[in-house]
């Protein structure tokens, strides 16, 4: 058995039973068996549709499994029956069943993955109302919560997921026909469950949880082909922030035209740019991120130089389409400069994105002075620069030149130091220096006598060039020394913002690593990041974390790699990174191995407690077993070996008395077994009660059978409002705390069982006249195999009040210990009212009887 390699796992979802994913499933069933595919039934339940029925003729089925629990008997798939069969292909219905206690496993997804561990392929069903995210906002819906839950990540994780969709109308006519329920219940279910608005509702979270997931097999797609163009199969809103005020307002409008389309998605996106042009508030960043993950979008940092570029090339890599920007601050003597980045983003958008100019209150108000200038000057500006500094001097010759007389020698000299000093302002060192030495050769020739010549003959003009060469190629020297300093000042803020961003997301509790992966990426625009390690220098690299498509396997494949340690590095892919930016890379790094050793950290620490838990409970339980439940045992054994001793001939009350004892000693074991089935029923978080409207004083009567009549002195009003329980599992507890408290009551004093309401909850109070719990006793007696006290052995396995508690807390309650008044231990346990009932001021509070 077992082929090597894991099976496939194919789900068909519907938005409400009935919608036909049985059906399909066996249709699909006959189909691969008409293809010679060996094809079994696991467990498939057709809930009496005859159409569905009909379907399974002609398909092996593999017997069921016959468990019995609490006296009644149950079927459940027989998976140890499904793998010994091992099949190529196993249909099993009703993925989020829970299994009957004492099966293999707790629910039927778990046998299905060890179904695909074994190399079975696996058809299925799931309702959308059982996903376990969706458990509230199904229930809010509905009003009924879903008893049983699959993780998400479960149906995420199958190899192929389809949508079995039915209009509300079509699926209330199939139910009106008789096609899902019986008769008695139809009328009642189109008036509840099945009302249109419910079934509209659950019909658009399946559509918009499938979409989810289909834009992720689209993301994968894109990535791997390497596909830069947009997609427009779903509305994405990109918006582009400044770090303005006007940023609330765009964030605002794009979450209008996100809510006319379902499934929109708004991406707000703050491009930090390297040359210091833009001076965002950090105030105001953080305002805007918080109103943007208020309305259900999510915020992007990322670094360019290039505003406009990087801004479309986030769009196209988050497959947008549409982006919306903010008219122009600048004032209208700015756009000499050059378009904004709203123009060049709409120029350069092309026909696959939208381009929304957004007006606000701040247009045309200016940006204010920004905190750093212009580094990297641009082409322009040096084009601009050498322009001055090369054509500026000659043109100046021409011009004094054309005038009478001229303006003097002194005059010259200044108006070729302006043209130097605007080369320099624009250009840089260099046009500065151009402007410098040819207006220094252009003032020798033409205007210092004698003219025409380079001779100069009087030694105050030799001076005077000289000082103007000088002061020409200093203040290019300080111009291009500012830019430089400016131009280390931006980069370390752009540096230090980024650095912030990092610091805020591990504050924030975004510690994963495939989201610190994900922010190094939309961070220095690359195609795909992975985090590598290994155990030695010889070692071959593993990928401890990877996000983006085709991440580097090594890292002298990545075009950028950052060592962190000895034995791991995190390998970037998409461009090469100035150097300067790899001391911000740097930091990244070091986070990443530290989440990463978080993660691990964590994960080792949980085991070791599950392991240690795991090793209390069964060394725990295996004292509890070699005595405990020995003592019943051996108590049976001996009775029943007497009365078939052929030896003594017993009379009929000898015979009575042996019964009864055997009877009294069947009925402690299947108590003690029963609460260690509950106990692990609550370990593994198994139990999920049915929460109804109960009156007190029909169950807690119940839960004295089993007790001597004139061991509890009861008193439940009647007057009590209704609470809203499971009345099993209250019956139970309830059973339990009044055992706990006859047990440990002196003889003839009976226990005490009264009830009382307060407001909107019920107080059941069981107060016994026994020795009592210290203060600092009184939790610890509610942890599982605990015993207080001289408690003899083989009175239990100490699950009783632990049992107890886990029930009620499951069903929303309370359950405490407290001192009765004149010695002796009261347990309270709270409930609430059910919904609609009115609260009640009680006049006299339950209280233990003295």
């Amino acid at each position: 058995m077992g082929r090597g390699t894991r099976g496939t796992l194919r789900i068909y979802l519907g938005a409400a039973p009935g919608v036909g994913k049985t059906y399909a499933m066996l249709s699909e069933a006959h189909r691969r068996v008409e293809r010679g595919t060996d094809c079994v039934v696991a467990f498939v339940e057709h809930h009496g549709r005859p159409r569905t029925e009909v379907m399974l003729h002609g398909l092996e089925e593999v017997p069921r499994k016959e468990i019995t629990h609490r006296g009644t008997s149950f079927t459940e798939m027989d998976l140890e029956a499904v793998l010994a069969r091992d099949p190529a292909v196993a249909l099993v219905d009703e993925l989020p069943h829970t299994n009957v206690p004492g099966s293999r496993h707790a629910k039927r997804w778990q046998d299905v993955e060890e179904l695909l561990q074994a190399g079975i392929d696996v058809i299925s069903t799931v309702n959308i109302q059982h996903l376990e995210s969706l458990g509230d906002v199904v229930e809010s819906i509905t009003g009924v919560r879903q008893r049983e839950t699959i993780p998400d990540e479960v149906v995420r994780r199958a190899d192929q997921l389809e949508l079995v969709d039915m209009s509300p109308q079509a699926l209330r006519r199939r139910m009106a026909h008789g096609n899902i329920y019986q008769p008695d219940r139809i009328d009642a279910s189109l008036s509840h469950y099945f009302r249109p608005g419910n079934l509209t509702a659950l019909r658009e979270l399946a559509l918009l949880w499938v979409a989810d997931r289909v834009d992720e097999h689209l993301q994968q797609y894109r990535g791997e082909h390497n596909i830069r163009t947009t997609w427009q199969a779903r509305e994405r809103i990109v918006v582009g922030l400044t770090g303005g005020p006007e940023g609330r307002t765009l964030i605002r409008r794009a979450s209008r035209m996100a809510a006319k389309g379902s499934g929109s998605e708004i991406l707000a996106v703050y491009i930090a740019r390297s040359d210091g042009l833009t001076s965002a508030s950090p105030k105001e960043l953080a305002l805007q991120r918080t109103l943007v993950e208020d309305l259900g979008g999510t915020f992007h940092h990322v670094i360019g130089d290039d505003v406009p570029s990087s801004l479309l090339e986030f769009a196209r890599g988050v497959n947008a389409t549409q982006i919306v920007l903010g008219s122009s601050r600048r004032k209208a003597w700015q756009y000499v400069f050059g378009p904004g980045v709203g123009q060049t983003v709409a120029r350069d958008s092309g026909t696959d994105l939208d381009v929304h100019i957004v007006t606000h209150e701040e247009v045309a108000k200016g940006r204010g002075l920004p905190v750093a200038r212009g580094t990297r000057l641009g082409t322009s500006r040096i084009l601009a620069g050498w322009l001055t500094g090369v054509a500026g001097p000659p043109l100046m010759t021409l011009l004094l030149l054309g005038i009478h007389h001229g303006p003097g020698l002194a005059n010259d000299v200044l108006l070729y130091l302006f043209l130097t000093v605007a080369a320099a302002l624009l250009g840089g060192l260099w046009p500065a220096l151009a402007a410098a030495a040819a207006g220094s050769l252009l003032l020798n020739f033409f205007f210092t006598p004698p003219t025409r010549t380079l001779t100069i003959d009087d030694p105050k003009n030799i001076v005077a060039i000289a000082i103007f060469f000088a002061v020409g190629v200093s203040v290019a020297s300080v111009v291009d020394l500012a830019a430089r300093r400016t131009q280390q000042a931006a980069r370390l803020r752009a540096e230090s913002e980024i650095l912030s961003f990092l610091a805020g997301s591990v504050l924030r509790g975004e510690t994963t690593l495939d989201a610190l992966l994900e922010r190094v990426r939309e961070t220095f625009a690359m195609e795909s990041v992975a985090l590598l390690e290994r155990a030695g220098g010889v070692d071959p690299w593993t990928c401890a974390g990877s996000v983006g498509p085709k991440p580097a396997e090594r890292p002298e494949d990545a075009d950028v790699d950052m060592p962190v340690g000895d034995h791991m590095a995190l390998a970037l892919s998409g461009r090469v990174l100035p150097a300067e930016d790899r001391r911000v890379l740097a930091a990244f790094a070091a986070q990443a191995a530290v989440v990463l050793d978080r993660q691990r950290l964590v994960g080792q620490a949980e085991e070791a407690r599950r392991l240690a838990e795991g090793n209390r409970i069964r060394t725990a339980l295996l004292a509890a077993v070699s005595h405990d439940l020995r003592t019943p045992l051996a108590s049976i054994k001996a009775a029943v070996t007497s009365l078939r001793s052929d030896d003594v001939s017993w009379s009929e009350s000898d015979e009575a008395e042996l019964l009864q004892g055997i009877e009294e000693g069947a009925d402690r074991l299947a108590h003690l077994v029963g609460n260690l089935l509950d106990m692990s029923r609550l370990q593994t978080g198994t139990v999920t009660p049915l929460i109804r409207e109960t009156d007190l004083d029909e169950v807690v009567p119940m839960a004295l059978v089993g007790v001597p009549d004139d061991s509890v002195e009861l008193d439940i009003p009647e007057t009590l409002p209704m609470v809203a329980v499971d009345r099993g599992l209250l019956e139970r507890a309830a059973a339990n705390l009044v055992e706990n408290a006859v047990k440990y009551s002196p003889p003839g004093v009976p226990v005490t069982v009264a009830a009382s309401a307060l407001g909107d909850r019920v107080e059941v109070r069981v107060a016994d006249r026994g020795p009592g719990v210290p203060d600092d006793s009184k939790e610890r007696i509610f942890e599982p195999f605990q015993r207080y006290g001289d408690a003899p052995r083989g009175a239990g396995v100490g699950l009783g009040l632990a049992v107890a508690r886990g029930f009620v807390e499951a069903m929303g309650g309370t359950l405490a210990a407290e001192d009765t008044p004149g010695g002796g231990m009261t347990m309270v346990l709270t409930l609430k009212v059910a919904a609609g009932q009115p609260p009640v001021r009680p006049e006299f509070p339950a209280q233990a009887l003295s």
